[in-house]
């Protein structure tokens, strides 16, 4: 015996099959544990619990059809009569001839008026009725409970059509029509937020300036000319006299002076003192000036000010740079001067790493950046430690 079929009839024991509403009363129990057992269970998709609906209204039509009365076979002539259970909307039924039969209009106590012949007339109407898709009501008392959540019940189904029902096709999509529109919503407002970004809607006027910030005056940049008050050109004498200043390069000893084959280094003199007249070449090789490994012991670890005294030639002011070698201590960066006529210090710092030099080391200074010839006038070069 079917699982839907036994749980019926086992609830029918329970009270009098014979009485209509008693019957009524125990399909809508099925109903109702029906769809308990479908909301229980998740996995089951609207297909499928459209078909255990109807696989129970199949059974309950066939168990309800037991309990008409029989009606004479006339055979297959006229339309089919009528059967209504209840209130709900019926659907009609197929018979043989017999004339249409309805029930009364109460949906809780359904009556079928039609002949009730001896029980040795006719067998039994092939009327078979198709009970109203019932749907479970709140409190249906003198009805016995139907636990449909054993898998036997809740797993029983047969290949039936789709619901037609329209009104309950709509209240299934509704679901899907509302996620589909929050995401339509959520996706215009998601690229929205993403074109309002791209087009800096939210950025500050200063994150907007997207201009290359103004670096500050810094003797580190290779293409950067001091200005007064900047460690560069500085009046001979303004430095720091209190400094320990250690010579690097005097005219009276220009033996640590190297100039390529382009280039010329001469020592000359004038009412300014002397000096060394440095010429680099068209190839804009720089002079270099030696400084001793010893020199270097002493900058180790230190932090460093370097100073160039120097002026331009005669009427030719000069663009001035300067480049260091400090071998195992690393460099200096390239420098930038604008040398003018008059004699003037350009100083330059550097923080040396706490390590062995390993070697001497040397400045070249080259004398003319823009390669035009012009000669620079190196007076001294010295260094001093930072306290």
């Amino acid at each position: 015996m079917d699982a839907i079929e036994k749980a019926i009839r086992n609830a029918f024991e329970k009270g009098n099959a014979e009485d209509r509403a008693f019957r009524e009363r125990v399909y809508r129990q099925a109903f109702a544990a029906l769809d308990r057992a479908l909301k229980a269970n998740p996995d089951v998709t609207v297909e499928t619990a459209i078909k255990r609906r109807k696989s129970i209204q199949a059974k309950i039509t066939e168990i309800e059809s037991e309990y008409l009365p029989a009606v004479a076979d006339v055979g297959p002539q006229g339309d089919a009569p009528v059967v209504e259970l209840g209130a709900g909307s019926a659907p009609a039924v197929e018979a043989g001839s017999p004339p249409a039969v309805e029930t009364g209009s109460s949906a809780s106590s359904p009556a079928v008026d039609a002949p009730v012949p001896s029980a040795s007339d006719a067998p039994r109407s092939r009327v078979l009725p198709v009970v109203p898709d019932i749907m479970p009501d709140a409190g249906l008392p003198d009805a016995p409970a139907i636990d449909m959540s054993a898998p036997a019940l809740a797993g029983a189904a047969t290949e039936v059509a789709p619901d037609r029902d329209e009104r309950r096709i709509r209240g299934r999509r509704l679901p899907l029509t509302a996620i589909f529109l929050t995401v339509t919503l959520l996706a215009a407002v998601g690229i929205g937020l993403f074109f309002a970004v791209q087009t800096g809607v939210f950025k500050t006027q200063a994150q907007l300036d997207t201009a290359p910030p103004e670096a500050p005056p810094t003797v580190n940049d290779d293409d950067f000319t001091p200005a007064d008050g900047d460690a560069g050109p500085a009046k001979p004498g303004a430095a720091d006299q209190s400094r320990d200043w250690i010579n690097v390069f005097s005219p009276t000893d220009a033996s640590h002076v190297s100039a390529p084959s382009d280039a010329k280094a001469e020592v000359m003199k004038d009412d300014t003192g002397s000096f060394l007249r440095i010429r680099s070449g068209a190839s804009g090789s720089a002079i270099s000036f030696d400084v001793g490994q010893g020199v270097l012991e002493k900058l180790a670890g230190k932090h460093a000010v370097f100073d160039i005294i120097a002026r331009s030639e005669e009427d030719k002011e000069t663009q001035m740079s300067v480049d260091c070698n400090f071998g195992e201590l690393g460099d200096c960066g390239r420098k930038r001067y604008a040398v003018g006529q008059q004699q003037n210090e350009y100083l330059f710092d550097v923080q040396f790493p706490d390590k062995h030099p390993g070697s001497a080391g040397t400045i070249a200074v080259n004398s003319d950046f823009d390669k035009q010839g012009k000669a620079a006038d190196i007076y001294e070069i010295r260094v001093s430690v930072e306290p």
